[in-house]
């Protein structure tokens, strides 16, 4: 079992107030998926040259998956910044979570015309094409901005944990309530949620370098028995058979939804 590799591309200026992260990426024979927070666009090219390009929502959960008949050479993973969505592709971030669809199948131009452009050009030509249509939107409104600043407020940063949710709130002069209703919208998930699964992302980071006491207190955690139980809920196992390789069964890839 092998975890998925990332090749991080620089986002090019006129995006950044639409993609978040350009990744190339690339797995084994089978793949181990941890929770996501994100909302991605992504072409997958398979080793006979053909493309499809999907939205993938936001996962709560970990999912270990073996490689079918159909083995992919590489995809290009595209996170959309928080809030971009609904005004991108048509529906709000709550209706993606845990779900592959279509991006043909989404109900805006730019998403049909984003799926009509991943089908034969190559990554660089592809952020390219990506910097001229987005670069022509509007940028995001001061709703999407407060999103960002709450999203930033509860994100691991370096070693400094995440805010609490309660102070995220007043900072940003909003009820929690509103809080909670952005975070529907525009990330898909509560954010209590988000900023669980961005821990345990960290911890998946950070694991390799550091002791588990001194991983669970930069990682905001109350104890190394508050992370380890977290772990195991998201990811399916505990950090150390985590890390040895004494994984949850894989299973074949599902296929996509359909709206």
């Amino acid at each position: 079992m092998t975890t998925i590799a990332h090749e991080v591309r620089a986002v090019p200026d006129a995006l950044r107030p639409w993609i978040a992260e350009i990744a190339t990426v690339t797995g084994g024979e089978s793949v181990a998926h941890a929770p996501d927070t994100a909302t991605k666009l992504v072409v997958r090219v398979g080793e006979d040259g053909r493309r499809d390009a999907l939205v993938v929502g936001p996962r709560t959960r970990a999912s270990y998956h073996r490689a079918g008949t159909e083995r992919l050479a590489s995809c290009v993973q595209l996170h959309l910044a928080p809030g971009t969505a609904r005004p991108l592709l048509g529906v709000a971030a709550a209706d993606l979570v845990g779900r592959a669809v279509p991006l043909s199948e989404l109900p805006t131009r730019t998403a049909r015309q984003l799926a009509y452009d991943s089908a034969d050009l190559e990554t660089d030509a592809l952020i390219d094409r990506l910097t001229h249509t987005l670069g022509r939107l509007p940028v995001p409104d001061s709703r999407g901005r407060l999103l960002r600043a709450a999203v930033d407020a509860l994100s691991m940063r370096g070693d400094r944990p995440p805010a609490q949710v309660k102070d995220v709130a007043r900072e940003l002069a909003v009820s929690e309530r509103q809080l909670r209703n952005l975070f529907a919208e525009g990330v898909g998930l509560s954010p209590k949620h988000y900023a669980r699964i961005d821990r345990v992302r960290a911890v998946l980071a950070q694991a390799p370098t550091a002791k588990w006491a001194d991983l669970a207190a930069t990682t905001g955690y109350y104890d190394q028995a508050h992370m380890t139980s977290d772990f195991r809920t998201l990811m399916g196992v505990p950090p150390r058979s985590f890390f040895t390789g004494r994984l949850p069964e894989a299973r074949p890839c599902q296929a996509f939804d359909r709206l």
